[in-house]
């Protein structure tokens, strides 16, 4: 069962793993039931990015934070199948942008109050959840600037220091947004690549001959999964939706995963989010 009286810190992550735990200690401080912390990194194979997933991890042990019950997540950039370590082109703006969108919406569902803290890793997926929240969040949401004095910075640096105390001169400033996809609904969809792809068919015609193959390779259990997984939901929400068990929709799930990868010549693995990503629009042809 969702908690909905909880909050949710999403965070951007490069080498310095302490800005995370320095703005969920001071979210915590103001009295935030923080129940989940989102890490968005890039570069994970690199050594400092890695170093600092690793330490960070350290922090939160079964789940729990600091002796309070606290999960972290890591969410994986994907373009095409495969996981991105760094933008370089427009395709790869787009892929951080719908990644960011996907996560807010899932948690808008699910009745949570966000916290935004956008002061680690590239700037550029800051800029692109910036955006993200103008269209996605609402008023109950809250962008976060971290302060941190330059010797406090020093000291701290590569997540020796992972706390601070509250002479070290740390602050939370808020960041004024305006939600403007709550007042002007028509705002969103605007920034869904569904209703852009439908406005332009010819932009997808490859992926429609893909999909077509997929659908024509699964039984019709498997195409309800693929079309519950197309319209946004997660695996626990398809089973409660078409009544089946969760491991029934696993089962059906790594079939269509399977074809996928077949169908677009991947050799890494995919997840039910490309389901999504890929036949949102193909759904509504068949």
């Amino acid at each position: 069962m969702t908690d909905h009286t909880g909050a949710t810190l999403i965070a951007t992550l490069g080498g310095q793993p302490q800005v995370v735990t320095f703005a969920l200690d001071a979210l915590l401080e103001r009295g935030e039931p923080i129940r989940e912390v989102y890490i968005l990194p890039l570069n994970r194979d690199r050594e400092r990015t890695r170093r600092a997933w690793q330490r960070l991890q350290q922090e939160f042990i079964d789940d729990h934070y600091r002796g309070q019950r606290c999960r972290l997540r890591r969410v994986t950039v994907t373009r095409d199948g495969s996981e991105l370590d760094d933008i370089r082109t427009d395709a790869d703006v787009n892929a951080v942008f719908t990644t960011i969108r996907n996560l807010i919406i899932d948690l808008k569902k699910e009745e949570r109050r966000l916290h935004l803290c956008l002061s680690g890793g590239r700037r550029m997926i800051a800029l692109l959840a910036v955006s993200v929240a103008f269209l996605f969040c609402d008023h109950r949401d809250q962008v976060w600037h971290m302060y941190t004095p330059d010797e406090t910075l020093e000291r701290v640096k590569d997540g020796t220091q992972m706390h601070l105390a509250p002479t070290d001169g740390f602050r939370l400033l808020s960041v004024p947004i305006v939600p403007w996809g709550e007042y002007l609904p028509a705002l969103r969809q605007l920034a869904d690549p569904t209703a852009i792809r439908q406005r332009i068919p010819g932009l997808v015609s490859g992926d429609e001959a893909r999909c077509r193959q997929v659908w024509d390779r699964l039984t019709g259990r498997q195409r309800d999964v693929l079309r519950a997984f197309a319209k946004g939901l997660r695996p626990d929400q398809v089973a409660d939706h078409l009544c089946i068990s969760l491991s029934t929709v696993n089962s059906h799930k790594t079939v269509i995963l399977n074809e996928c990868r077949i169908a677009w010549g991947l050799t890494e693995s995919v997840d039910y989010r490309f389901v999504r990503e890929h036949f949102s629009v193909f759904i509504e042809q068949v």
